[in-house]
């Protein structure tokens, strides 16, 4: 470029902006998106992959009040599913749960075969019509009459009049007869449409998956997992 100033149209010398004044000018302007940026995609209430966690009409476990959550995602259909509910729960009951640590949510991620599908939906209306203690003994029940023969996984076994008379080892003939009549309706369907966005936000891919304050649990002991738990009380505090 010529070193000789450059005139406007009137002959006048057009005045070069100095470095500093520019420097300034882009500074300024980075600050501002930067703060945009913050205030639209800020970690506000949301796990560590960017989805949004709504625990509101989950059915769960523990001291309302408790700071951590944790979320299982689970197929009733899923043997693996059915030995951490027998083996590695009970524990998780015991020391995290009951002692009013945690506040523990199931959330259904069925993708095994219809009966998958079809006992997410029974048990979302039980939840819905029955309330939260009886979806747990319901959910309990369920996962040990689970067959133990992994070749029956992908057979129609948990038809709508296994459901039912296994719901009714758990309460009134009335009760049952009251989620009966509610089978036909979208109250179970869009409960785990619900569930199967949460699924999709979080990127999960198998069962059962924990998560902790909205963050996957990638440890293999309980150990593991109570620290976890416990570092997400201090972040809390």
């Amino acid at each position: 470029m010529s070193n000789q100033k450059k005139q406007n149209m009137k002959g006048k010398p057009v005045k070069k902006k100095t470095s500093s004044s520019a420097w300034i000018f882009w500074v300024i302007g980075i600050i501002t998106v930067g703060l945009l940026v913050f205030l639209l995609t800020g970690n506000h209430n949301k796990d560590n992959n960017g989805a949004s966690i709504s625990y509101k009409n989950q059915p769960y476990l523990g001291n309302a009040d408790a700071s951590v959550k944790i979320i299982e995602f689970g197929d009733y259909k899923c043997p693996i599913c059915k030995d951490f509910n027998e083996s590695f729960f009970p524990v998780i009951d015991k020391e995290l749960i009951q002692t009013g640590k945690v506040k523990f949510y199931f959330i259904n991620y069925p993708f095994i075969n219809v009966d998958s599908k079809r006992s997410a939906e029974f048990g979302e209306t039980v939840y819905k019509e029955l309330g939260n203690d009886t979806f747990w003994k319901f959910h309990e029940l369920l996962y040990k009459k689970q067959p133990v023969d992994e070749s029956l996984e992908h057979k129609d076994i948990f038809t709508q009049d296994f459901l039912l008379k296994t719901l009714g080892e758990v309460t009134t003939k009335e009760n049952v007869k009251k989620v009966s009549t509610k089978l036909d309706t979208s109250t179970g369907s869009k409960a785990v449409e619900t569930d199967n966005g949460l699924v999709k936000d979080l990127g999960v891919s198998g069962t059962p998956t924990l998560f902790v304050n909205g963050k996957k649990f990638e440890g293999n002991t309980f150990g593991d997992l109570e620290k976890m738990v416990d570092d997400a009380a201090k972040e809390n505090k």
